[in-house]
C-alpha cells in the first residue's frame, strides 16, 4: 500500500498478511496468559523484602530468609543454596524429624530438575502432596549460589501440612549429594540433614522514626577464637566512657562476624551493679574458674538477641536508660556459641550495636525476665510427646513494685520474645497474661503491646517433646538441659527485674520418697546425691510420670522476685500457692485459603542446567 501526504514523497508502509496478523495475535494472547499466571501464582519479592534471616546448617551453606504477610496469612521464603548439588529438602515437622514431615523438595537427576510439595509418612517415605501448598515463585542463579523463592500459607487445611502458628517452628533440611530420578527414590535416612528452630511469625510492629541526634556504640567480642566444643558461653567486660551521662537506648541490633552466622546462637549485654566502684577486666568462658566472682553482679539486661531476630526498636515515648548517676560504667557481653561440628580456629568479633540518644524520652523502659528458674528441680521424663512445664510471676510479686508516673505497665511483647529459649526438644511455647487470682489465658507468642497492672500475674508455659531421650531432661544452662524463659520489654521501668518460679524442693523430695516406696528403693534420696542423679535413676513407668505431672500442677512454688541486683524483694517467697486459672480463651480457628479445583500431584520442572557433584 502507498500513502501520499501533502508536500512529501511517497511513503511505503508494510503490508501484513492474514497469517502474520494471526501469529501476532496469538503471540500477544500467550504473553497475556504468562503474565496472568505469574500474577495468580504471586510475584517474587524483592531482595530487601526478606527482613528475617537464619543459617540452616552449621557451615552456613544454606541461608533462609523470609517475610510475613498477615493480611494474606502467608510466609514468603527465600532459600539460598550456596553449593547446589542434586537438590534439597526443606520443611517443617512437629519435633524436627523427617518422619511425618511437611516438605518442599528440589531434586535433579543431573540433567532435569523439579520442585514439588511433598510429605513423609511414619517410615520417612516421601509422597507427592495432592494439594501443592508450597508455591514456587521462581529460581535464580547468582554468584553466591541458587536462590529459590516460594510461599506457603499459615494454614492450608491439608491434613498432611504443618500449621504455621506463633511460637517455635522446627525447620528441617536435607541435602541431596547424589542424582535422583524421582521423588520416591529419595532415601531420607541416607542424606545429610539437620534442624533449625526459629520463630517464623514475627510481630507486626511499626518502626518508629529515629531522632537526628542518635549515636551508636558497639559492644563486641575482641577477635576471640571460638572454642572447638559444642557449647560455649563467652564473657567479655566492656566500659562506658568516663563521665558518660544518662542516655536512652532507642534501638539495638546484632553485629555478627561474617561466616559465623551459624555459630552465634544468642547474645546479651548486661549492666553491672552500681554499688561496686570497679569491675575486673575479663575475656573468657563464662564457666571458667578464672572468671572473677564479681562478674556475677552484672545482671541488669540492656539488650538481648537470639538467632532469627532482627533489630529491636523502642516506641517513641520510651527508651532504656543507661549512664549517668546511679548507673554503672561496666557492661558484660555474653555470647552463646553453638558449634556442633567442633570447628577450629574460627575468629569472632560479634556483639550488639546500641543506638542511643541524649534527648531523653518520657518513660524509662525496663526488661523483665519471666518463666522458670534455671534449676534441675524442673525436669521432663524421657519418652514424652507433650510435657508441660509452667513458670509463674505471681500477683504478690507484681504488687511489690511502684511505677511512676503511671500505675500500669505497658508491655512490649515483640521480637525479644524470640529470647524464649526452648532448647533441645522444646516444641510449643505460650505466654499467658492474667488478671488477679482468677486467671484468664490471654495470648500466645508473639505478643503485641498490652497493659499490665500491679497485682496481675504472668504465666509462661513451655511444652516439651523428649521422645528421643532415654533419661530425664533437667533444667539448666547446658545444651542437653532445658530452660523456659521470656525477656519482656516494658515501660515505665520498675525495680522488678526477674519474676520466676520453681517447684518447692521439699515437695520434690517427697516425690522421690514416694517413688522409692513403689519401686523397691531404686532412687537414692540421701543428701549427697544430686537432684539430676535422682531424676536419672527414676524408673519412668506410667505411675511415676503421672505423679510428677500432678506434682508440678498442684505443689507450692518457690518464687524468685528479684531486683536487678539479684536480691529478692523482702517477703515470704517459699511455698507460695499456684495461681488458679478459671477460664481459658478459645484458640483461634485457622483460616483456610479458598479451596482450589483439582490439581495434579505433579512436580514443577525448573531449568537449572547440568548439575554435578562438589
Amino acid at each position: 500500500a502507498v500513502m501520499r501526504t501533502s508536500g512529501s514523497k511517497l511513503c511505503s508502509c508494510p503490508s501484513f498478511k492474514l497469517r502474520e496478523v494471526a501469529s501476532i495475535y496469538f503471540s500477544m494472547v500467550m504473553l497475556f496468559l504468562v503474565i496472568l499466571m505469574a500474577a495468580l501464582q504471586g510475584s517474587v519479592p524483592q531482595r530487601n523484602d526478606f527482613p528475617y534471616k537464619v543459617p540452616l546448617d552449621p557451615k552456613g551453606l544454606l541461608e533462609l530468609s523470609w517475610n510475613v504477610s498477615y493480611p494474606e496469612q502467608v510466609v514468603h521464603f527465600q532459600l539460598l543454596i550456596k553449593h547446589l548439588q542434586f537438590g534439597l529438602l526443606f520443611g517443617m515437622s512437629d519435633r524436627g524429624e523427617f518422619e511425618n514431615a511437611d516438605l518442599a523438595v528440589l531434586w535433579s537427576d543431573g540433567h532435569n530438575s523439579y520442585f514439588g510439595d511433598a510429605w513423609s509418612d511414619a517410615e520417612g517415605r516421601l509422597h507427592m502432596d495432592s494439594q501443592q501448598d508450597y508455591q514456587l515463585l521462581g529460581a535464580r542463579k547468582a554468584p553466591k549460589g541458587l536462590y529459590l523463592f516460594f510461599r506457603r500459607a499459615f494454614s492450608t487445611c491439608d491434613p498432611k501440612d504443618y500449621l504455621i502458628e506463633d511460637g517455635t517452628v522446627h525447620l528441617i533440611y536435607g541435602i541431596l549429594e547424589e542424582p535422583v530420578h524421582s521423588l520416591q527414590a529419595i532415601n531420607v535416612s541416607a542424606i545429610r540433614r539437620g534442624l533449625q528452630r526459629v520463630q517464623l511469625l514475627k510481630p507486626n510492629i511499626t518502626i518508629p522514626e529515629l531522632p537526628s541526634d542518635m549515636k551508636t556504640m558497639e559492644i563486641t567480642a575482641p577477635d576471640i577464637v571460638i572454642p572447638s566444643q559444642e557449647t560455649t558461653y563467652w564473657c567479655y567486660m566492656a566500659e562506658l566512657p568516663d563521665g558518660f551521662l544518662k542516655h536512652h537506648i532507642i534501638m539495638y541490633e546484632p553485629v555478627i562476624t561474617a561466616g559465623n552466622e551459624a555459630l552465634v546462637h544468642h547474645m546479651e549485654v548486661f549492666q553491672c551493679a552500681a554499688e561496686f566502684d570497679s569491675f575486673p577486666r575479663y575475656n573468657g568462658p563464662c564457666d571458667s574458674k578464672m572468671k572473677p566472682e564479681r562478674l556475677n553482679y552484672c545482671r541488669h539486661v540492656l539488650a538481648a538477641w537470639a538467632m532469627g531476630a532482627q533489630a529491636f526498636y523502642y516506641p517513641e515515648e520510651a527508651g532504656l536508660a543507661f549512664g549517668g548517676p546511679g548507673s554503672s560504667r561496666y557492661l558484660r557481653l555474653e555470647i552463646h556459641y553453638h558449634n556442633p561440628l567442633m570447628l577450629q580456629g574460627r575468629h569472632d568479633s560479634s556483639g550488639i550495636r546500641l543506638y542511643y540518644t541524649a534527648t531523653l524520652r518520657r518513660y524509662d523502659a525496663g526488661i523483665m525476665e519471666l518463666g522458670l528458674v534455671y534449676t534441675p528441680v524442673m525436669a521432663i521424663p524421657p519418652g514424652e510427646d507433650s510435657f508441660i512445664l509452667t513458670g509463674y510471676c505471681t500477683d504478690k510479686c507484681t504488687q511489690q513494685v511502684s511505677a511512676r508516673p503511671s500505675p500500669s505497665w505497658l508491655c512490649l511483647g515483640e521480637e525479644r520474645l524470640q529470647m524464649t529459649f526452648p532448647r533441645a526438644q522444646a516444641a510449643v511455647i505460650q505466654l499467658w497474661v492474667s488478671k488477679g487470682k482468677a486467671c484468664t489465658a490471654f495470648s500466645h507468642l508473639p505478643v503485641s503491646v498490652f497493659k499490665l497492672l500491679q497485682g496481675d500475674e504472668l504465666i509462661t508455659t513451655c511444652t516439651y517433646n523428649t521422645e528421643d531421650r532415654r533419661q530425664a531432661t533437667v533444667g539448666g544452662f547446658g545444651i542437653l538441659e532445658e530452660m523456659c524463659v521470656n525477656y519482656v520489654h516494658y515501660y515505665p521501668q520498675t525495680q522488678l527485674e526477674l519474676c520466676k518460679s520453681a517447684v518447692d524442693p521439699g515437695y520434690l523430695h517427697r516425690y522421690f520418697n514416694l517413688v522409692n516406696r513403689f519401686n523397691d528403693e531404686e532412687v537414692c534420696t540421701c543428701p549427697q546425691v544430686s537432684v539430676p542423679q535422682q531424676f536419672y535413676s527414676v524408673p519412668w513407668n506410667t505411675f511415676n510420670r503421672d505423679v510428677l505431672k500432678s506434682l508440678y500442677n498442684f505443689a507450692p512454688i518457690s518464687m524468685h522476685c528479684n531486683k536487678s541486683s539479684a536480691i529478692r524483694f523482702p517477703g515470704q517467697w517459699e511455698k507460695q500457692p499456684l495461681p488458679i486459672i478459671t477460664e481459658r480463651l478459645q484458640e483461634p480457628v485457622p483460616r483456610c485459603p479458598p479451596t482450589p479445583g483439582p490439581q495434579p500431584a505433579a512436580p514443577i520442572p525448573i531449568s537449572l542446567g547440568e548439575l554435578r557433584r562438589y
